[in-house]
């Protein structure tokens, strides 16, 4: 859910519509048939940052670790944009503005990129007094200033502070969700991005750090709610008879990985009969714990662990 989370509000900074509600739904399969662009997006960055946490297990943050990221990130996603997955760019660019001439910032020019990146890559391995909080900062707002892609830099940077706090051994699991704090403050967030380029780097870190101070206070919060919603709904689940409380108990742990459900979900989970699943879900529902989402559904209804959802979706 934190992955979802930040998934969402990483490509809702690039102007994607899809919320996070949608993405949900589309992993649920209950609503949308066929991913939209907008979802599309949101699980290319899903299955991006999972490629990455899987991948740091055995190969460290590297250039070729960035241009796998990447490539997993933007191929397939979104056809009418050109992004040559997984290479670095051979062709200038430029941030705002129309062209060269009227644009805000310029990053290096191709011939002088790949040393830059090299530079980068160094910094990031160099054993150095740096607080790794603050360097992870310092990591994304460099990359974001050589913008090395033609397009998904903005994503792949913010993947890139997450994956280095995983890697340092900050975090052990990617429950650091700053695009959320960036996506609120998105014109300040470009503003300190333009400070950075130039060379105005605390205006940046006083930014960023502030988000790291909101965000983990959020996040120990979020897990502080889901705690006490699952003390909560156990002991509901417990004042149902042996059997109809074993089934149930079976189903809870799953509602918070996914918590938009159907029948056939159940079933999928449990191995339950259609009818058995269908028990379950009534029981849920007369307790309070799932909702059915859409009443005026009549066939292949589906049902929400909304109060869980809620604590996710307060931004």
């Amino acid at each position: 859910m934190y992955i979802r989370k930040d998934a969402t509000n990483s490509n809702q900074i690039e102007g994607t519509r899809a919320t996070f509600i949608d993405a949900i739904e589309y992993e649920a399969q209950t609503q949308l048939i066929n991913r939209n662009d907008d979802v599309d997006d949101i699980y290319h960055y899903i299955e991006a940052i999972n490629y990455g946490i899987e991948r740091l297990k055995k190969f460290p943050i590297s250039l070729r670790f960035i241009t796998e990221l990447h490539e997993v990130l933007m191929k397939d996603a979104r056809t009418s944009h050109y992004s040559d997955p997984g290479n670095f760019r051979k062709s200038q660019n430029w941030i705002g503005g129309t062209n060269l001439n009227n644009a805000e910032f310029v990053p290096p020019s191709p011939g002088d990129l790949i040393k830059a990146l090299g530079d980068l890559e160094q910094f990031i391995h160099a054993s150095d007094s740096y607080n790794l909080v603050v360097k992870a900062g310092l990591i994304h707002a460099q990359f974001e200033t050589l913008h090395p892609f033609l397009d998904g830099n903005g994503r792949t940077g913010r993947l890139l502070i997450t994956l280095f706090l995983l890697h340092s051994k900050l975090l052990e699991r990617p429950t650091l969700y700053l695009s959320s704090y960036f996506k609120q403050h998105k014109q300040t967030y470009y503003d300190r991005l333009n400070d950075y380029h130039e060379g105005k780097i605390e205006k940046w870190l006083d930014f960023y750090l502030d988000g790291v101070i909101t965000v983990a206070k959020e996040a120990i919060e979020t897990v502080q709610q889901i705690t006490a919603l699952r003390y909560e709904d156990m002991l509901k689940i417990q004042t149902l008879n042996k059997t109809a409380s074993e089934s149930a108990i079976t189903v809870l742990p799953y509602l918070f990985s996914l918590p938009i459900v159907k029948i056939s979900t159940i079933q999928d989970w449990t191995g339950f009969s259609r009818q058995g699943s269908q028990n379950v879900i009534n029981r849920l529902v007369d307790l309070g714990i799932l909702e059915v989402k859409d009443i005026e559904q009549t066939y292949g209804k589906s049902y929400i662990y909304k109060r869980y959802i809620d604590i996710f979706n307060k931004n």
